[in-house]
């Protein structure tokens, strides 16, 4: 049981003058229903009704006006509806097409109530068994732990401080990134972070993956429409983690036999579930830089610490410190991905990579983010600098002077020129600062200007 950054999104939310229900969105078991009751001792009161539980459905199946479902609500819970903040979390609101209906009553008629709302299989039922009230409610994301959350929950509370100082101070360095190197072994899952907190171990965590990795496969009938469609999740499940942090085609994967159309459908349901997450490149080096459909994306998983589990991986990963030439480099670039996905809770949040639009073409760069007008490059590897080749086409054409190269080395600043001869500046980032890449852009784009007076 640990404090998540959330807390800080929850506090912005009930501090608010208008506010709606809130839908709170993510993948089974990255920790939603622990962290709002943790959350909760914030308020006045807690109402918690656990919709997969008889009793408590029931009070949403009784032909009520809304104030007496209201009435009911507390009745059951044998509390007294107070003044103050009072907390209702509807949880597993997926089995009760009823509350998710009235959740707009709650927005018109109750706004002194602040009502949460989650579910384990919510987001495949989004737009398919229940409709939720469009206007009248609001969504947030949440994912497993960043590398953030990581600190706080292994209690290296020294190491989070001295995270939050930009820039970072340089004799920090070697212990946050064994530190990092230690959550890319582990990964973010809460369960797995805590008993590994507990028996650092790793060998004690096989039976925690595993049972996690069941779980999903289990959860493959409720939210496939057909067997067949549940044949193919599962076959997904058990192949896209060899094939995390690379390109895919849709047809055939994982040496089978299943078309484009049927696979795609399967993978919207697992993206839908917030079990993986579809990467599509832009051929654009200025804004909006629309994401292109018709090219591979990339697969990212919910959890760089499940890959190792599956992939077999841990062993290589206590050995080697080296993430570059770990995977072929691709946990490097998930676990990456993994931190990057933490900087936006919204729903519509996305990542991106950028392709070269010239057919016969490999140039690639892992990452592109928005930057005020920009769209500013991001590279995930070591080497020298008039190596990243792709990243020197990409500032051929790019309408700003500014790169981001994310590795294992030290915090630093570089000017170098394009292969063409084009000056740029380049943010050499460690691993462990992907997670506050926004709040370092902004620093790097301040500390250019100081440097060219």
């Amino acid at each position: 049981m640990f404090n998540r950054l959330i807390f800080k999104k929850f506090n912005n939310w009930i501090n608010r003058d208008e506010h709606k229900p809130l839908v709170l969105r993510g993948a089974r078991q990255v920790g939603k229903t622990t962290a709002v009751h943790l959350w909760s001792d914030h308020l006045d009161q807690y109402v918690y009704l656990n919709l997969e539980l008889p009793e408590d459905q029931r009070i949403f199946e009784q032909k009520l006006s809304f104030d007496d479902r209201l009435e009911a609500i507390f009745f059951s819970k044998n509390i007294d509806r107070q003044k103050g903040k009072t907390l209702l979390f509807l949880d597993e609101i997926q089995n009760s097409p009823q509350a998710v209906a009235e959740l707009r009553y709650f927005y018109e008629k109750a706004k002194d109530l602040y009502v949460i709302a989650t579910g384990s299989l919510l987001e495949s039922l989004i737009n398919r068994h229940i409709s939720f009230p469009v206007g009248r409610v609001e969504y947030l994301i949440m994912r497993p732990l960043s590398f953030q959350e990581f600190l706080i929950a292994t209690e290296e509370n020294k190491a989070y401080a001295e995270l939050q100082n930009i820039p970072v101070a340089s004799f920090t360095h070697n212990r946050l990134i064994e530190l990092f190197y230690r959550f890319v072994l582990i990964g973010g899952m809460p369960e797995i972070v805590k008993v590994y907190h507990e028996t650092p171990d790793i060998t004690q965590l096989k039976s925690v993956y595993e049972s996690l990795i069941i779980a999903y496969l289990d959860d493959v009938e409720k939210y496939a429409s057909n067997s067949s469609q549940a044949n193919i999740i599962r076959h997904i499940i058990h192949n896209a983690f060899y094939e995390a942090g690379s390109r895919i085609i849709f047809q055939g994967f994982g040496k089978s036999n299943y078309r484009s159309r049927e696979m795609g459908e399967a993978f919207t349901i697992l993206e839908k579930a917030m079990l993986i997450h579809l990467i599509y490149p832009t051929t654009d080096t200025l804004l909006p830089g629309i994401p292109d459909r018709k090219k591979s994306p990339k697969l990212q998983l919910l959890d760089t610490g499940l890959v190792n589990h599956f992939v077999g991986l841990q062993k290589e990963l206590l050995q080697n410190r080296d993430l570059d030439h770990i995977f072929k480099g691709k946990i490097a670039e998930h676990i990456v991905g993994q931190e990057l996905l933490t900087l936006d809770d919204s729903a519509l949040h996305r990542l991106q990579f950028w392709v070269r639009e010239k057919k016969q073409s490999n140039a690639e760069i892992d990452f592109i983010i928005r930057h005020e007008d920009w769209l500013i490059p991001i590279e995930v590897k070591s080497g020298a600098v008039g190596r990243l080749r792709s990243l020197h086409q990409f500032m051929d054409q790019a309408s700003h002077p500014f790169a981001v190269r994310i590795y294992s080395d030290a915090l630093r600043i570089d000017t170098v020129k394009t292969i063409q001869g084009k000056p740029f500046f380049l943010l050499n980032l460690p691993y462990y600062l992907a997670g506050k890449l926004d709040d370092y852009v902004s620093w790097f784009v301040d500390e250019t200007k100081r440097l060219k007076k």
